[in-house]
């Protein structure tokens, strides 16, 4: 029996590669996806799927840490790395405490997830936009680098990840620095209404209403946004954008206006009676309860399977080329059957067109193991972060967080300016889950309470009314700069149970996002004080990612935005792909993802990502025509 030879060979069943699977079944190609995860989530029988889900609900009610990665399965064939696993780096001995190993010199924070649909399966769902300024950050500010395409370029993939994810929100609502009234086009409308902001959200917005704030002799006021979410809300009446579709005549993708256009919000794609809109479950990381939230499996869902072909549990590990013309000729991967299991067959996966799609340092790990598209010596450097720094404190009245997704506004008031010639831009979410990410609220205001202050009954209830409802979480998402030594690295002294490379990581923090950090600190003080609110922010020398700038401690946490590894550029002397997501090296091998990112700037980078593998899919169709 002759060997199946398909149009397209995707790695990874996440956002980047369900849009490229989905837009080229569409568009008349055979494709084969690749995932290393298990069938779970990719079960097309609704009742097999549903329960799937179910399973990955009952393993999150029980977990004692509700942690991103706590619902999903950790494969010791395809494992993943987790947040529990961090600790501070000792001297010069790397930390293998997790899958990642960790170098140093501070350890990297963030997680992902290695299962059909990726890390949207635990992501928070944060929509916005990359700014004009953020893809030009050399040229305007003498900082990182360039990116080799235009906010202008990308506007109209923006467009198309927007419809694909189904994103909430109102235009008018987002005012960003440095942009003018055509940020967005004449008459553009998202898919969906926006969230309802938080009452947490609306008491803090009347307490800095008119604030200005002063960083460096500069002073700014601040203002407060609603934050574009991909979860279901009220479609919007005035949205009719179709598409994205193939037209012949241009050779593109384009979105498509129609009179009869309206968006149908897809709720748990395997049950048709939940997930319309979002129920305000407070726990969109690390799974929504009724899949109100996007995540890809929705996109595959919509992919035509009379051209798809998908093949779980299968790991890639190498690309193949042919010496002779550089051209990549096959994936090899290895298909396992026990995910505690050692044992496993190894198989190959042919095609015209190849596609890592797996996820930054996955697919850095994979071109590194196979010694391809490498010739910039780039591959698996320039690994970047949103470092968060956060801070909170108890409210003067009762705000009652952990009511609705984890954030529903935001201060855009710092995310480009002159400042990033000195510092490190950075976004302010108002985050609605208390004290819960720096300080294990409440449980440890129920410890603490019960330990350390003897309360019981009537008075442990009425403490805990009080403080609990009073929690206020500030968010600094702070971005990093492309550093070629922040890297990931393969050593054969690490590897998993295929005998796959585990992700060997050399990570640190710039003077650039440190004076970010205290700038942060700094505009938060001054929040504090107009707004009455009571400081418990607290940064231990034993926090795992401890640092000092300026003789001040901080601790940030990772937000799991993993960018960089495998950059685009303007040439192949120091990038991996084009503008077009092609290697330089290999005509035939895309990459998709974050990975592809020159830059991080001040956006969730979800949304990039998927209007990047929009323009990735036109280029392979292009190519493939």
């Amino acid at each position: 029996m002759a060997e199946k030879i398909y149009d397209a060979v995707i790695v990874g069943a996440g956002v980047a590669g369900a849009i490229v699977a989905k837009t080229l079944t569409q568009a008349g190609y055979r494709v084969l996806l690749l995932e290393a995860g298990l069938q779970a989530g990719l079960a097309f029988a609704e009742a097999k799927a549903y329960e799937n889900y179910q399973s990955y609900m009952d393993t999150f009610y029980n977990a004692l840490a509700k942690v991103p990665n706590a619902p999903y399965p950790n494969l010791q064939d395809a494992p993943s790395p987790n947040v529990l696993d961090l600790s501070p780096i000792q001297g010069t001995t790397p930390d293998t405490t997790g899958y990642f190993v960790q170098k140093g010199p501070l350890p990297f924070g963030s997680d992902y997830a290695r299962t059909p649909g990726g890390t949207t399966l635990h992501w928070l769902g944060t929509c916005l936009r990359m700014l004009p300024n953020d893809f030009r950050l050399k040229t305007v500010y003498g900082q990182g680098v360039d990116w080799p395409i235009s906010y202008e370029e990308l506007k109209p993939y923006y467009e198309m990840a927007e419809r694909e994810i189904g994103v909430s929100a109102d235009v008018e609502d987002q005012i960003y620095p440095n942009t003018g009234k055509d940020f967005f086009g004449k008459g553009y409308v998202y898919p969906m209404r926006k969230i309802p902001q938080s009452y947490l959200d609306q008491k803090f917005i009347k307490g800095v209403r008119g604030m200005k704030v002063g960083v460096k002799g500069d002073e700014y006021e601040l203002y407060v946004i609603s934050t574009p979410q991909g979860r279901n809300s009220i479609p919007n009446d005035r949205y009719n954008l179709v598409g994205p579709v193939w037209d012949k005549a241009t050779q593109r993708l384009v979105m498509k206006h129609s009179d009869d256009a309206h968006y149908n919000p897809v709720g748990a794609i395997w049950d048709p009676y939940t997930g319309q809109r979002c129920e305000g479950n407070a726990n969109c990381v690390p799974i929504c309860p009724v899949q109100a939230k996007y995540n890809a499996l929705k996109t595959l869902k919509n992919a035509r399977r009379d051209r798809l072909d998908i093949v779980t549990q299968a790991v890639a590990s190498k690309v193949e080329i042919d010496p002779t013309t550089g051209r990549v000729t096959a994936i090899t991967y290895k298909k396992y059957q026990d995910p505690d299991s050692p044992e496993y067959t190894t198989e190959t996966a042919r095609g015209t067109i190849f596609v890592l799609a797996a996820h930054s340092v996955e697919n850095a790990k994979i071109l590194l193991a196979s010694g391809v598209a490498n010739s910039s010596n780039q591959v698996g450097r320039n690994l970047m972060d949103h470092m968060v720094f956060l801070t909170w404190g108890l409210m003067p009245e009762r705000v009652y967080p952990y009511r609705g997704p984890g954030s529903t506004s935001n201060i855009p008031v710092f995310r480009d300016g002159e400042f990033r010639e000195r510092h490190a831009a950075f976004i302010m979410p108002i985050d609605n889950w208390g004290f819960g990410w720096p300080a294990n609220a409440p449980y440890s205001d129920l410890s603490a309470a019960v330990n350390r202050m003897n309360l019981f009954g009537k008075q442990l209830r009425r403490h805990l009314n009080d403080t609990v409802a009073r929690q206020l979480l500030l968010h600094f998402e702070c971005e990093q700069l492309p550093q070629p030594e922040n890297r990931v690295m393969l050593d054969p002294r690490y590897m998993d149970q295929l005998g796959n490379f585990r992700p060997v990581i050399q990570y640190n923090v710039s003077d650039y996002t440190r004076a970010a950090m205290a700038a942060a600190k700094n505009i938060s003080d001054q929040i504090f004080a107009r707004v009455g609110i009571e400081d418990y922010s607290e940064y231990n020398p034993t926090d795992a990612d401890y640092l000092i700038y300026d003789g001040v401690g901080y601790t940030f946490w990772g937000a799991g935005h993993l960018v960089g590894t495998h950059r685009m550029g303007f040439a192949r002397s120091d990038s991996v792909v084009s503008r077009e997501q092609r290697t330089w090296d290999h005509e035939n091998l895309f990459l998709v993802g974050c990975g592809n990112m020159p830059t991080i700037g001040t956006s969730n980078p979800t949304l990039t990502m998927a209007a990047l593998s929009f323009w990735a899919a036109e280029n392979i169709i292009r190519e493939l025509q």
